[in-house]
Order: C-alpha cells, then sequence, then structure tokens
C-alpha cells in the first residue's frame, strides 16, 4: 500500500476518540459538594471555571481539526505523527485544568496551563504544515487558511499571557480567554473551498 492511498478514517475516528476522553476526564474532576448550599458550591468556582475554558479549547480543536482534515483525501506517515504530537498536548490539558483550578488561578500552575495551550497550537501548526506538504498537486488547505491572521496572533497571545502569568494571573485567564474567542467562532475558509 503506498503512502498515497493510506486512508484517513482511522486517523479521525482514532482523534475523535481520544478528545472524547479528554472531556470525559476533565469533567470527572468536578466533585460533587458536600452540602446543599451555595456556601458548598462556591468552593467549586476555579475549578469549573477552568473547565469551562478547557472545554471550549478542546470543542476548538475538535473542530478545526475535523475541517482540516476533510481537506485530505489520504494521510501519511508525516501526518500521523503531526496528529500523534498534536494529541499528546492535548491529552495534558485535563491535567492542567485540574492543577490549575485546583489551586487558585494561583501563578505556577497558570503558567503550565498557558505552555500547554502554546505547545497544543504549534503542534497544530505542524499538523497543518504536514498536511500542506501533502497537498502538493491540490493545495486545498493552504487555499482554505490564507494568511491564517489567527494562527500568527495566537502564539503572540499565549507568550504574553504566560510571561504575565507571573504576576497577575487573572490577566493571563482573560488573554487565554481572548484566545478561544477568537477562535470560537467557526472557521468558515475550509467550507467556502468546497462550495
Amino acid at each position: 500500500m503506498s503512502q498515497a492511498s493510506i486512508g484517513k478514517n482511522r486517523l479521525e475516528a482514532f482523534s475523535d476518540g481520544v478528545l472524547a476522553i479528554i472531556i470525559t476526564i476533565m469533567v470527572l474532576e468536578l466533585k460533587v459538594p458536600h452540602g446543599d448550599t451555595i456556601d458548598a458550591i462556591q468552593g467549586l468556582y476555579p475549578k469549573f471555571l477552568s473547565y469551562i475554558l478547557s472545554f471550549v479549547y478542546v470543542a476548538i480543536y475538535w473542530n478545526n481539526h475535523h475541517h482540516m482534515i476533510h481537506t485530505c483525501r489520504s494521510v501519511n506517515g508525516g501526518i500521523l505523527w503531526a496528529n500523534m504530537h498534536l494529541l499528546f498536548w492535548l491529552s495534558l490539558v485535563p491535567f492542567t485544568t485540574g492543577w490549575m483550578g485546583e489551586n487558585h488561578f494561583s501563578s505556577i500552575p497558570t503558567v503550565i496551563y498557558g505552555m500547554n495551550l502554546l505547545a497544543a497550537a504549534i503542534a497544530y501548526y505542524l499538523l497543518q504544515l504536514s498536511i500542506i506538504a501533502s497537498q502538493k498537486d491540490e493545495p486545498i488547505l493552504k487555499r482554505a487558511i490564507g494568511n491564517d491572521w489567527k494562527g500568527k496572533l495566537s502564539p503572540l497571545i499565549y507568550v504574553t499571557a504566560i510571561s504575565a502569568a507571573f504576576w497577575l494571573p487573572t490577566l493571563a485567564l482573560m488573554l487565554y480567554s481572548v484566545v478561544a474567542l477568537i477562535w470560537i467562532v467557526p472557521d468558515k475558509r475550509i467550507e467556502r473551498m468546497y462550495r
């Protein structure tokens, strides 16, 4: 079987399964409070807030991953390994999310969370480059993403947020949220290419 004829279905199915497990692990970290008052649930606020932010990030990655892989007719070894690299960093999101929420957004866990987000963004970019390199004859993804201002701006915001987290973790959280808001609007570039 030549590299050009390797189907993409297993990559999609495996990636979907890993992302579903990541979300499941994150929600299992939210423990039911002991008590039936508002005071009992207030202690969950940092954990719940970090869960919401991470859930949004995982959903954004799933959505964009789906669109990006849709541009592939087949995959090769480079794409498979680039995809595994992305899944590795995303698989750490439950850990960094839990640590940050458990410690009420203190500096070091918030820095590590941002580093996890930055590493996932870099891995996503490398996967994107692998797909573009495989589409020499028909550069669908390259044409669809254009100048990719979101992809260029996001790492800059992450680096700023990571630096800010040492002194102002709340500012870092706001910047992490800004990146999520930039990406939460569904990206129609790939869909437009297929119309």
